[in-house]
Formats: structure tokens, C-alpha cells, sequence
């Protein structure tokens, strides 16, 4: 039987359990190079609450993740914005004019066709929290949110609504639905498209939400798998091997942590892109 001891040392080592623990959310964050932890508050609703009687509401780490994002968006735009009166552009207010600029111009207008600046918004809001979070998530002891499916899936639906509100506001309830369907059809094919077009409709955004929760906990589950590599290899053998194939893994980890910036990005460019195609195809149905 293994001694307390030597538990405790193949628990720590676990490769499978300190993966799961980096990406899944908590109710505690730990101070880097500590044992140390701050726990945070746990709050439920009583049963006797009305419709949401017994929910959870307790603040998680990813909770805080979002929170020091939506901080750090508010600190770097109001930065910008106090230099809103010089005549040329330049350093952090150049870079986000860029980034707004790309977003208005080859995102929102060329989805959305008339109308595009009404919805510049949300569009430019989901991008920049959506890639604040995923590059939190590449700084030692931070944590991912948008690794998180219930972030994903909030903003999913976040972006199913707009998609939704946007169509009805421009053609009202019964005509947005009848655009589901293309004109001319045969009328024994019509339920089935209608059918297929509804089906397609909460497809899209569940699309939005799968895609940028797997590639965001993807990549750091690999990262984590190189740098396991270094112990699995240790404990199996031994700690020379261990040792010997460390800059190996090192050096396949760090090629993936540079490729996850290059990720955040694209991440957030894709979300919102597809976001901003799905409306315009609300508001400006191909018939």
C-alpha cells in the first residue's frame, strides 16, 4: 500500500487531473506561487424565490475572468478616447481605431448591406470581450472564460437574439418567419424547408457556441499535454528521460502558447464575423 506520502506525490503528478483542474472553473482562485487560495462567495437563491427559486449565483473564477476583462476594455478605451482630440493617431488609440475601423468597414457593412452601422455596437462590443478573455486566458494563474461553454453559450444567445430582434424590427413577426422559406418553391416542399430553416436557425448560434469553446480549451489542453509529457515520461522510466525530453516538449509547448495568440484573434474575428453574416441574412434574406 503507498504511503501517505507517495499518494499525495502521484496525485500532484496526475497529468489528467491538472489539466481538468486548469480549465474547469472554480469557486476559488490561487495566488500564483502559493499554496495559499481566495475562496469566493457561493450564493443560492432560496427555494421559496420566485421562478428562479434554489439557482446558483455564486461567483466563479471565469465570473471574475469576464469582470477584469470588461475592467481592462473600460481602462484601454477610455485611455484611447482622451486622446481623441489629436490630429494623427497614434500608439493605443491607432491600434483600436485600426481594429474598429477593419471591424465597420470588412465585417459589419459588408454583412449587413443597409443599416450595417446600427448594429456596429454589438458587433464591435462581442469582439473585443470575446478576444479580452481569450488573451487573459494566456497569462500565467489567469483562467480562459471563453474555454467555459456556459460563457460560449451565453453569448450565443446573446448574438441569437440580436439575430432575431434585428429580422423581426425590419420585416415584423409573420414575415420574418415566412422569409425562412425561398419563393417559388413547390408547396409540398415548403413545411419541409420551413421545418429545416427553423431547425437551421438555432443551429447557427449553437455553431457559434461549440466552435469557440473547443478551440479555446483545445489549445490549452495541448500546451498542458506537453508540458505532462515531462513527468509522464519521468515517472514512467525515469527522471533522466524525463529531463532529456523536457526541451522537446518545451519547445512544441511554446510553439503552441505563440499559436494561441494568433487563435484568440482569429476567434474572436470568426464569432463575430459569423455573427454579423447571420444578420444580415435576418435583415436581408437572399428573396
Amino acid at each position: 500500500m503507498l504511503s501517505e506520502v507517495e499518494a499525495e506525490a502521484g496525485h500532484a503528478a496526475d497529468p489528467g487531473e491538472q489539466i481538468l483542474h486548469h480549465i474547469l472553473d472554480s469557486n476559488v482562485i490561487e495566488i500564483p506561487f502559493t499554496d495559499k487560495v481566495i475562496p469566493l462567495p457561493t450564493i443560492h437563491l432560496p427555494e421559496s424565490f420566485p421562478l428562479i427559486g434554489g439557482a446558483d449565483f455564486s461567483i466563479t473564477k471565469h465570473v471574475v475572468m469576464m469582470w477584469i476583462a470588461c475592467a481592462l476594455l473600460l481602462f484601454l478605451f477610455g485611455r484611447a478616447a482622451r486622446q481623441a482630440k489629436q490630429p494623427v493617431p497614434s500608439g493605443l488609440r491607432n491600434m483600436l481605431e485600426a481594429l474598429i475601423v477593419f471591424l465597420r468597414d470588412e465585417v459589419a457593412r459588408k454583412s449587413i448591406p443597409h443599416g450595417a452601422d446600427r448594429y456596429l455596437g454589438f458587433l464591435m462590443s462581442t469582439f473585443f470581450f470575446i478576444l479580452m478573455c481569450n488573451l487573459l486566458g494566456l497569462v500565467p494563474s489567469m483562467a480562459t472564460a471563453t474555454g467555459n461553454i456556459s460563457v460560449t453559450a451565453g453569448l450565443a444567445l446573446v448574438a441569437f437574439v440580436v439575430i432575431q430582434a434585428g429580422g423581426i424590427r425590419e420585416y415584423g413577426v409573420i414575415k420574418h418567419f415566412k422569409n425562412l422559406v425561398p419563393p417559388g418553391l413547390p408547396m409540398w416542399l415548403v413545411p419541409i424547408m420551413f421545418v429545416l430553416e427553423l431547425l437551421s436557425m438555432f443551429i447557427k448560434p449553437f455553431a457559434l457556441c461549440i466552435r469557440l469553446f473547443a478551440n479555446m480549451m483545445a489549445g490549452h489542453v495541448v500546451i498542458l499535454a506537453f508540458i505532462s509529457l515531462i513527468f509522464i515520461l519521468a515517472a514512467m522510466f525515469s527522471p533522466i528521460i524525463g529531463w532529456a525530453a523536457s526541451p522537446i516538449a518545451v519547445f512544441f509547448a511554446l510553439f503552441v502558447y505563440l499559436l494561441e495568440i494568433l487563435v484568440a484573434l482569429l476567434q474572436a474575428y470568426i464569432f463575430t464575423m459569423l455573427t454579423a453574416q447571420f444578420i444580415g441574412m435576418s435583415v436581408h434574406p437572399a428573396h
